[in-house]
């Protein structure tokens, strides 16, 4: 009985918030978190220390009510895995003059576990003292985080706007392209509505016009940093149906370009397109790597809300056939209609998806084959048949320099290149009318060459002699 009374005191000291993320770090639809899913957070308070945090709050001030929603949020997180804190304040070491000091910041408690007494004793140190040098902090954040491998979050509590000409929003925008933090929060204490667009660009404003509204704020900012947002991708087929699957999704972060989730796209057993896990604390482009890939950018969630995602990507599928054994496996090169760029490169007898639309083919027999304006329609296979080759069986009197041409509309067209040193050689070839035009080495006169012309028909072969 003890030990059951014990443990729903300690519950009841919680506050619900955290106890939510308890549990939705230590489950995720009811499957257990593995060591692979979780991910250090750290998370670095930035707090304002001014001389304009002594005024008058309700029935405080600014900084006393701030100081004891920031140690309650700090003894909250001290109970979570795989959170670390650390405090950094500003306008706290030297006094407002003339000569303002806009370098007044420090890192007060670094990142490291076990460091709560120490934050706690540091937020209760605090007085408001000097000016807001906020871009300086924030530039100088960027060197308190040990690493980039660890989601790095930073939360500001201010009071006022910066007051050293400097530039908190270039300031935090470096930050996030380089992969330093992600987006940071901002808590407006006792600030005017008008101050909201100042903020809105350093990051995520939430302003506390009051105790209870801090409160709230601090709660959602706190939920949001440390939960991750489900999402569903829709891939659409023609008919805006999402039945396109199985096709690997990249998630990249707009602002850093590095690829955060890697997912394969699944529909689930009851037939909808499967949920991911994403940050959503990040804006995304999303690559899906169809042939070819589709995009979509600027992708943001909403925290805590099933966001879904949907990007047209239509799909059939192709297949090249070949009624000669001496063509198995046989490469092609497949392009979009009318543009130079390779696509993809693949074989005979191998089905490969494409987004419908137009495409040219370039098979890679001897001589090459070109297929143009084949049509992929939607869940459909297109089959391309390409007739059995023949085998000329190719002799020399002696090495020289020989050549192959097709004979097509009174015009040769190069085809191959004999080795000079060759006196026999056995090439598969499309049926068609062929040129062989020889010259001995030891022949040191043009008149000596020679012109053979002889016929290839599917599945035949031919004996030709050039003396």
């Amino acid at each position: 009985m003890f030990e059951c009374h014990t443990i729903k005191m300690m519950f009841k000291k919680i506050p619900l918030y955290v106890l939510f993320l308890i549990v939705s770090l230590a489950n995720v639809y009811g499957q257990p978190v593995t060591k692979k899913q979780k991910q250090l957070t750290r998370v670095l308070f930035v707090f304002d220390c001014s001389l304009s945090m002594s005024k008058k709050w309700e029935n405080s001030t600014n900084m006393d009510i701030s100081k004891k929603i920031l140690q309650n949020t700090v003894d909250s997180l001290s109970r979570l895995e795989d959170v670390q804190v650390a405090l950094r304040l500003y306008g706290h070491q030297h006094t407002v003059s003339p000569n303002r000091d806009c370098k007044d910041t420090k890192l007060e408690v670094p990142f490291y576990k076990g460091n709560t007494a120490a934050l706690k004793q540091k937020i209760k140190e605090a007085q408001p003292r000097g000016t807001t040098p906020i871009a300086y902090t924030l530039e100088q954040c960027g060197n308190d985080f040990p690493d980039n491998n660890s989601r790095n979050i930073i939360i500001l509590i201010t009071d006022g706007v910066e007051e050293c000409n400097g530039d908190p929003c270039a300031i935090s925008a470096a930050l996030q392209s380089k992969g330093v933090v992600l987006r940071p929060f901002v808590i407006g204490v006792g600030l005017d509505e008008n101050f909201r667009k100042t903020f809105e660009c350093v990051g995520k404003y939430f302003d506390a016009a009051n105790e209870k509204s801090f409160k709230n704020a601090m709660n959602v900012i706190i939920s949001q940093a440390l939960n991750s947002t489900t999402a569903q991708v829709n891939l659409l087929d023609q008919y805006g149906k999402p039945t396109e699957t199985s096709v690997n999704m990249s998630f990249v972060d707009s602002k850093t370009g590095v690829i955060k989730y890697n997912y394969i796209h699944t529909i689930n057993n009851r037939g909808n397109p499967d949920t991911v896990q994403l940050d959503p604390l990040s804006t995304y482009k999303m690559i899906v790597h169809t042939i070819p890939p589709v995009e979509k950018d600027n992708i943001e969630l909403n925290p805590g809300k099933h966001t879904i995602i949907a990007v047209d990507a239509p799909q059939g599928n192709l297949i090249l056939k070949s009624n000669g054994n001496d063509q198995r496996g046989l490469k092609y090169i497949l392009r979009q209609k009318g543009d130079l760029k390779t696509l993809l490169i693949s074989e005979s007898d191998k089905t490969e998806k494409l987004i419908i639309g137009k495409y040219d083919l370039e098979i890679l027999s001897l001589p090459r084959t070109m297929i143009e304006n084949i049509d992929i329609s939607q869940s459909k296979t297109t089959t391309i048949q390409i007739p059995s080759p023949g085998i000329a069986s190719v002799s020399f009197s002696s090495p020289g320099t020989g050549q192959l041409f097709l004979n097509e509309k009174n015009q040769l067209k190069w085809v191959y290149n004999f080795g000079e040193t060759t006196v026999r050689e056995n090439l598969i070839l499309q049926p068609g009318t062929y040129t062989i035009v020889f010259k001995p080495k030891a022949a040191k006169e043009s008149l000596y060459s020679v012109t053979k012309e002889f016929k290839i028909e599917s599945g035949s072969s031919v004996q030709v002699k050039l003396n």
